[in-house]
């Protein structure tokens, strides 16, 4: 893979392409600028976030940035088309934008290519460092697998993408995307944080066989980790947490605060310390939601803490310390 260190700490542009609700364009380019300001040099986005308002706003603030001094990501599957909206229907899968786009599955050659020029357009730059498949398991993976993965290769083969993975939220289906591809890296939603841990069982150790990177992010479990003590109406995996995830959450974060240590802080650094993983991309909605990210993961955290968690049966031995 020919790309230099992501960074501890990547920024993620779902939030900027109105995740959930809407955001001013001034608000979401002083975000990214935020994050450009704490040091973050990855940036990752995707056509699916707000029907391509991800790409357009994220572009508009790094086109004003050197070029060689940051690394971009973006996705491949989901190709955009217009669709007739008369009646100003708003994006149905979470974004907070008129539906004036569809969404379409499409893991040909031609699809990929055609996704990959269409984002391109969006962003207003001149090349994407970094191409991943988005979430085949949603859709058709065996299709994933024989059309987009290949294509993908001769992509970085050809340079037109520096390197090249495969994004999902099932750590099975990753698994099986390594095993057939020679791919750079994988982004791992959601299954390797303080909460839980599946991924860690097969998926990280093949990954370091392979010497395949590892792009951590949903850490914080939909938000259920987010926050220094657990409310009551807390989410995980997008839908209001059973009271059983509740009262681990809540555990983990008594813990933490037994050694002076705030619950996203812990979850953040623990998501970062595993030795395959290349960094932790996280989102934000407001300039300050970003600072505080980067003063979390550089806050000092005693080894003490882990050992502690899984004297308490809270996390396994195994991944402890990575």
């Amino acid at each position: 893979m020919n790309l230099p260190g992501l960074g501890r700490l990547g920024f993620g542009a779902a939030g900027i392409g109105n995740l959930y609700r809407a955001m001013d364009d001034d608000v979401a380019a002083a975000t990214v600028g935020a994050a450009w300001d704490a040091g973050i040099r990855y940036f990752d986005t995707a056509p699916h976030y707000g029907l391509g308002l991800s790409e357009r706003r994220l572009g508009a603030v790094l086109a004003g940035k050197p070029r060689g001094e940051f690394i971009l990501s973006t996705k491949v599957g989901r190709v955009l088309e217009p669709a007739p909206n008369p009646r100003g229907a708003r994006d149905a899968e979470g974004f907070d934008v008129p539906a004036g786009t569809v969404r379409r599955w499409d893991p040909s050659e031609a699809g990929i290519r055609r996704s990959l020029e269409d984002s391109l357009e969006r962003l207003g730059l001149d090349r994407i460092d970094i191409a991943y498949l988005h979430d085949p398991d949603v859709y058709d993976l065996a299709a994933g697998i024989r059309l987009a993965l290949p294509a993908l290769k001769r992509l970085r083969v050809e340079g037109l993408v520096g390197a090249i993975g495969v994004g999902s939220n099932s750590a099975g289906a990753l698994r099986e995307c390594v095993r057939a591809a020679d791919l750079d890296l994988v982004m791992l939603a959601g299954r390797y944080t303080l909460l839980e841990q599946p991924a860690a069982a097969d998926l990280l150790p093949l990954c370091a066989e392979r010497g395949v990177g590892v792009v951590n992010v949903g850490v914080y479990n939909s938000g259920l980790l987010a926050r220094p003590e657990v409310p009551d109406d807390a989410n995980y995996n997008y839908a209001p947490a059973p009271a059983h995830i509740l009262a681990k959450a809540r555990a983990l974060a008594a813990c933490c605060s037994g050694f002076g240590v705030e619950l996203p802080t812990a979850a953040l650094q623990f998501a970062a310390n595993h030795p395959v993983v290349r960094t932790v991309v996280v989102g934000a909605g407001t300039p300050e939601q970003i600072r505080q990210t980067a003063r979390r993961m550089a806050e000092p955290v005693p080894v003490e803490l882990w050992d502690e968690l899984a004297a308490r049966g809270l996390l396994a031995r195994d991944v402890a310390h990575g």
